[in-house]
């Protein structure tokens, strides 16, 4: 039986009915072959693009692309790194659709979060969070969920809907654990009349809570799977999940699977919720959006209502922009992608054409849900028990070995997706005005470009490109049933102009300067440019279908590309309500030039926290072979760069293979704080090996030659170290009397900006013990001003290094940073913290010996 641990929380608070648990870390190799989700990393950083909007309490992985700017926050993984993390996806890579603010929920107040279930029942009842886990049966299932939106974007390249632009990765697949829905609805007693469940989060946003519904025999048909959950991939909902308590609809579109759920209403009809009338509908491919807003009755015709998912496939290998090298490539490829279906039904057959559709290939398809309907058990606190359930809630991954000359010989790779209804992915597209379902046939088209193939997808959601962005700038149509090109002989066709929408007020001609917008761009009056044109937001600010923020975070700035990228005609035309003139020529050129400052006094520090600075590389200094110093001159020799101890800026540097690209990190610099004119910036660079394509950004700042120049912006991160034990942490002050420091290779850098201001401040009596891990002996970076520290005051530095490939004559610690280590110099103590930085399995095995050693998240800070 498989067993997975539970957390301390659920564990001393409120264990979980019919959990006969064994409490251990990870599955034995003789357990089952099920899939186990992939290797997760719960992020603890607060991005710096979340910081002072209301999600700033919500720890987000990067790599997550954002489709609506900074708040709120909805979001797809890359489609390759989702495909290749599985049949599961780890919760940071897991797409996100949030309508606004992420509800802030604290450890303290889940085992009170309350569930009400009233409305047409015999026995209104109120659960709270204990009582969900303890009264009732919990089972783990796998379940896809997929946002409407998937694959909007190929719809707004035709025309622009009222939703943004997903890409074909608005999905996602997780094991989910929790109770079935029916079982509390079952202890309310439900009347005869009642037909609806309708739902309700805990998310406040500018037209109420969000709410939906579904029908209520539907809920209690177990065959249908619907469910609660408090448990994603084994570990509680994260917040951008619904945590602590959410319903999850398979089948369905995202949509219907509340988060941070605290209503279900028993009625007679559909939910009357503003989202559920106004959002997740498609409604006929003849009603524009102009006509959608005039006449309310689009929106409250149930027929339009969108709930079982439609079949849909995408290919994921080719990936966009590949390239195959005719002179290397084997003598097949292989594409592969994934395929859903809605309802619980079942694919059942993938298919590839080469040419246009006339004859079809069929694909290989792996089913990795059955494997948990051939075993029965306990995961993650859940029972398995699917054997007799016949539905199919999950994506399925198919594959074709494709012969390479069939690939030369294609201008385009097709493919397409039959479920067991028969129900068939159309060879055109259904446009309409929200831009949902989108589901024709997914194209690759294929160039010869020499003696190589060039591969694109239809779109990519993060930027501009793709095959249907040249077709439709080449004037062609992409609603013709040809994807926008033409036959032979067949007269280029003129593209239909591009209707303007008319963003100013009639006979508005006031002009203003860039003082003026100045003086009025704050959170209380947020004047903000779009074209050329200023705009006052103070009256959409409670409006705002994303919330304040969205306009808040926008006072004093050009916002046109975003503006113009995310938003729809039907928002467009509002625009002239809030337009109040025109921003000058001379001042629309200094608003987005570098140097938007009305003095001309140079800034006395370098960093800015809301616009990208230049800097100047001056000096490479070898410290090891993969190892340099790198010297950057500020803007003037006076200038400090401005980063408080323990925070990083970010760095942003042209990608050297991709010249359209920017590549961005994050980078803790060895220079002083006070030091002037100059930063110093220690870089390992990770050359590429036979099997690892090495770091961009570190490989990239290895080919910078002198005079080259950065664009950096910052302060980042949610630490900073004030002296004499005193640290801020987001924001909130701590008092310590110790530091426990972990770290690997250049991870050193922000531990040894926090160590030096404590060695360097006599007066401060912070100790610290530094546990430093690396590979050789050489890999030790500040070795020497380590070694100074140390031999200054012992009792107040202890350093430690620990090498995992030692040589014969290395008298230090050998192997790497282990629990009896750890256990010897980083016990738990009072008035204390650990702060860690390097490699990602050096941080997660860390954590979790310090964790079991009796530390708590809090006294926990990854750089």
């Amino acid at each position: 039986m498989t067993t997975i641990t539970q957390t301390a929380l659920e564990r001393a608070e409120f264990p979980i009915k019919g959990s006969n648990v064994t409490f251990h870390d990870l599955p034995t190799p003789e357990e089952p072959d099920i899939p186990l989700p992939p290797p997760s990393v719960n992020p603890t950083s607060i991005l710096e693009v979340d910081k002072g909007t209301p999600d700033s309490h919500v720890p987000r992985d990067p790599r997550l692309i954002r489709l609506t700017g900074v708040h709120p926050f909805n979001v797809e993984p890359p489609l390759t790194a989702l495909y290749k993390e599985g049949f599961l996806t780890s919760p940071e890579l897991f797409y996100v659709r949030n309508h606004g603010p992420v509800p802030e929920v604290h450890d303290e107040d889940i085992p009170t979060w309350e569930l009400s279930i009233e409305g047409l029942v015999e026995n209104p009842i109120v659960l709270n969070f204990r009582e969900i886990l303890q009264k009732y049966d919990q089972i783990t299932a796998p379940i896809t969920l997929v946002c409407a939106g998937n694959r909007r974007k190929e719809q707004n390249t035709v025309r622009k809907s009222k939703g943004f632009s997903w890409g074909p990765a608005g999905l996602s697949t997780a094991l989910f654990t929790g109770p079935m829905m029916a079982d509390l609805i079952r202890s309310a007693k439900p009347l005869r009349r009642a037909k609806y469940v309708c739902m309700e989060g805990a998310d406040k946003l500018p037209n109420g809570f969000y709410g939906t519904s579904v029908k209520l025999n539907w809920a209690m048909d177990y065959n249908r799977g619907i469910m609660l959950a408090h448990k994603m991939n084994g570990e509680p909902l994260r917040p951008d999940h619904g945590r602590p308590l959410r319903a999850v609809v398979p089948g369905q579109i995202g949509g219907r699977s509340v988060k941070w759920l605290k209503k279900l209403i028993i009625t007679e009809a559909p939910s009357e919720n503003w989202y559920h009338i106004n959002d997740n509908r498609v409604l006929p491919t003849t009603v524009t959006p102009e006509m959608a807003a005039e006449d309310k009755k689009w929106w409250t015709d149930e027929r339009y209502a969108i709930y079982d998912l439609n079949v849909n496939s995408v290919a994921a290998f080719p990936e966009h922009e590949e390239v195959l090298d005719l002179a290397t490539a084997g003598p097949t490829y292989t594409a592969k992608g994934y395929a859903y279906a809605g309802g619980g039904r079942r694919i059942t057959r993938v298919e590839i054409s080469l040419n246009k559709g006339k004859t079809w290939r069929l694909a290989d398809i792996e089913y990795a849900e059955d494997k948990y309907r051939e075993w029965e058990g306990n995961l993650f606190d859940g029972k398995v028990d699917m054997w007799r359930r016949e539905t199919c809630f999950c994506w399925s991954f198919w594959s074709l070995n494709i012969p390479v000359p069939d690939l030369e010989s294609s201008d385009a790779l097709l493919v397409r997706a039959v479920d067991e209804a028969l129900a068939t992915q159309p060879r055109d597209m259904y446009w309409s005005v929200l831009g949902m379902m989108n589901n024709p046939w997914f194209r690759v088209t294929i160039t010869r470009d020499g003696n190589s193939l060039k591969f694109e997808h239809p779109t990519h959601p993060a930027r501009s490109g793709g095959w249907m962005e040249k077709a439709k700038k080449a004037g062609g149509d992409l609603l013709n049933g040809n994807w926008g090109e033409r036959h032979e002989g067949e007269k280029p066709l003129e593209p239909e102009p591009v209707k303007e929408i008319n963003m100013k007020k009639e006979g508005m001609n006031r002009q203003i300067d860039l003082q003026e917008l100045k003086e009025n761009s704050s959170s209380e009056k947020p004047w903000f440019v779009v074209n050329g044109e200023v705009y006052d937001g103070t009256g959409f600010l409670e409006g705002h279908p994303g919330g304040a923020i969205s306009i808040t975070s926008s006072a004093g700035l050009d916002v046109s590309e975003d503006f113009n990228a995310i938003h729809s005609e039907t928002a467009k035309l509002m625009m002239p309500d809030y337009h109040i003139g025109t921003l000058d020529k001379a001042s629309l050129e200094a608003l987005n030039s570098s140097d938007t400052a009305v003095s001309n006094e140079p800034r006395p520090h370098f960093l800015q926290s809301r616009a990208w600075s230049k800097m100047t590389l001056v000096e490479k200094n070898d410290v090891s072979w993969d190892t340099q110093i790198f010297v950057f001159e500020l803007e003037h020799d006076k200038q400090t760069l401005g980063l408080p101890i323990g925070q990083h800026l970010m760095i942003k540097v042209q990608d050297p293979e991709n010249k359209k690209e920017a590549i961005i990190r994050s980078y803790t610099p060895i220079s002083e704080t006070n030091m002037e004119g100059r930063m110093e910036l220690l870089v390992k660079i990770y050359f590429p090996t036979s099997n690892i394509p090495g770091g961009k950004m570190t490989m990239a700042l290895d080919t910078l030659s002198l005079g080259s120049q950065i664009d950096c912006k910052g302060p980042t991160g949610r630490f900073e170290y004030l002296g004499n034990g005193r640290v801020l942490i987001s924001g909130k002050e701590r008092n310590l009397r110790s530091f426990k420091m972990i770290c690997g290779g250049t991870g050193i850098t922000p531990v040894f900006q926090v160590l030096r201001a404590v060695m360097q401040d006599t007066q401060d009596p912070t100790t610290c013990v530094v546990l430093d891990g690396n590979r050789l002996e050489e890999d030790i970076l500040c070795r020497s001003e380590l070694d100074d520290y140390v031999a200054e005051d012992n009792m107040k530095c202890t350093v430690v290094h620990t090498l995992s490939k030692p040589s014969d004559s290395w008298k230090g610690r050998r192997g790497r940073i282990s629990e009896d280590l750890l256990k010897e110099f980083a016990a738990p103590e009072e008035a204390s913290m650990v702060l860690l930085c390097g490699p990602e399995a050096l941080e997660k095995s860390a954590k979790k010996i310090l964790l079991a050693q009796g530390w708590s998240e809090a006294g926990l800070h990854f750089f």
